[in-house]
Parts: C-alpha cells; structure tokens; sequence
C-alpha cells in the first residue's frame, strides 16, 4: 500500500478576481484619497503629468500577466512579508500625516508588494516585479531635488539650442537660461530643463525593453544606457520647436497649443529615436550572425 506526499501548503484563491480583489480593496480605502489629492494638483502640471499613465499601464501589465500570476500562487509569506507591509504601513502613515508625497504615493510598493506576498507568496511577487517597480515613476520628485538639478540642464539644454539655431542662422542669443530670437525672450523653464522629461522618457524606455523582450543581454544594455542621453536630446529638440514657433508665429503661438503639442512631439522623438536604435541594433545581429555563418 502505498501513501502519497501530502500537497504543498497552497493559497486558496484561483480566478483572477479572487487573486486581486483583497489587496486591491485594502489598497482603495488608503490610496482614493491619495490619488484624488495627486490629481487636484501634481498631476494638473506638465512635470507630473506622466502619474495617472504610470498608474494605468502598471494596472494593464498586471491585468495582461493575470493567467501567469493566478498560476504563481504559492505558500504564503512568513515574517518578511510582514516586515514589508509593516515599512509600507509607517511610511504611508509618515507621508501622509507630513504630507511628504514621496512616502506616501511611494508606499503603494511596498504595501502591494507585501500584501501579494502575504496573500499568495514570493513566487506571485517576483512575477509581478516589473509592474510594481513601475509605479516608482509615478512616485513625485521632491521639490528640493527638482530645484537642485533643473538649474545645470537647464543651462546645458538652452546652451545646445543656442548653438544649433544660431549655426542655423536664426538671430538667437542665450542669457543664462533666457533665450533671446528676434523681439522675443523664452525663459527655459524647470518643465523643459530635461529631468521630468528624463524621469517620463526612462519609464517609456524601461517599458519599452520589458515589451520587446530581447534575448541579447548586450543589446538590451546599449538600449538601456541610450534612454537617457536620448530623453536629453528630445528635450533639445523640444526646445527648439518652441523657439522657432514664436520666431516665426509669435508669442501666443509658442505659449499656446504649441507648447502643449511640444511636448507630444518630445515623446514622439524619442520614441523614434530608441525604435530606430533597435532596429538598428537588430540589423547589426543579423549581419553578424549571417557573417559567422
């Protein structure tokens, strides 16, 4: 007679309603308020405007991950799962009771993280780790750090518009961070200093290389060490669109819907930019390989 091994301790939960429905309404009693607040104020400026779209594609990776994650429940966490909604729990209460928006929007990942951990197990954790990291681009930078970067990239983002426009013979002159075209003054402001952009362009790359999914680990890092210098060049280009128009249309032009649509056109550029990059990177692989053969 034979005995068969006892089943691993598993959680009971196994359609996705059931797997999301606790954390997500324990998440809904402490996080509405939250984000009513971000979207009253934050998220109504260009800086922060990016919140509520990194907020909605962390909600679509883990509704298109749903079949994975029921099939990664596993044994509950233990004592670090606790330990991790516990920080959670302090540092949504500090933030929220200082009104420091960095602790308490920056709690979500760490109280959702340690409430699938307790509710399903690491294993669920881990496989739902690219959306959860995700939201840390939601997360508002502190107006102190703002302050203290935006003032060089500002002077290095008018100095490289300065240039390019003047060698392009357009009557452009640079006062620190003011621009000078014809009549015209156009003061480089923190929105297009490059580090919101960067901080929204790096969150388009990251999900971009989460997408594709390239088995090369080099070209995955040449495409990840180009996020950067390529969200400072669309920010260039941005600003420049911006001169132009009101060189050319006036002031009400370039202050106006044009300057909402610039940046549309940054992300587009960018955009542009790292898919050509790929491709271009995906045609060097080819050859090479073609080659070795």
């Amino acid at each position: 007679m034979t005995t068969s091994a006892p089943m691993a301790d598993r959680s009971p939960p196994r359609s996705w309603s059931m797997l999301l429905a606790p954390p997500a309404l324990g998440l809904a009693v402490l996080f509405l308020p939250t984000l009513w607040e971000l979207s009253q104020t934050v998220w109504q400026s260009e800086e922060q405007g990016h919140g509520p779209i990194v907020l909605a594609v962390t909600a679509w990776l883990l509704w298109q991950q749903r079949a994975d994650l029921v099939a990664a429940v596993g044994p509950r966490a233990g004592a670090l799962g606790w330990a991790v909604l516990g920080f959670g729990l302090l540092l949504y209460v500090l933030g929220r009771s200082q009104d420091i928006l960095l602790f308490e929007v920056g709690a979500m990942i760490p109280l959702l993280a340690g409430s699938l951990a307790l509710l399903f197990g690491w294993a669920l954790v881990r496989r739902a780790a690219f959306p959860l990291l995700f939201l840390v681009f939601m997360v508002p930078l502190p107006a102190a750090i703002i302050d203290a970067l935006t003032g060089p990239l500002k002077q290095v983002v008018s100095s490289i518009a300065e240039e390019i426009l003047y060698r392009a013979g357009y009557p452009v002159a640079r006062t620190g961070v003011i621009l000078s075209v014809g009549q015209y003054q156009l003061l480089v402001a923190d929105a297009c200093s490059g580090l919101n952009s960067m901080f929204s362009l790096s969150a388009l790359g990251l999900l971009y290389l989460y997408l594709v999914r390239h088995r090369q680990v080099w070209r995955n890092a040449v495409l990840l060490l180009s996020i950067l210098p390529i969200a400072f060049f669309a920010n260039v280009v941005r600003v420049m669109i911006l001169v132009l128009v009101t060189y050319h249309y006036g002031d009400e032009a370039g202050q106006g819907f044009i300057h909402g649509a610039a940046g549309m056109v940054l992300f587009i550029v960018a955009l542009a930019l790292l898919t050509g990059l790929d491709s271009l990177l995906g045609l060097g692989a080819r050859l090479t390989g073609r080659t070795r053969a």
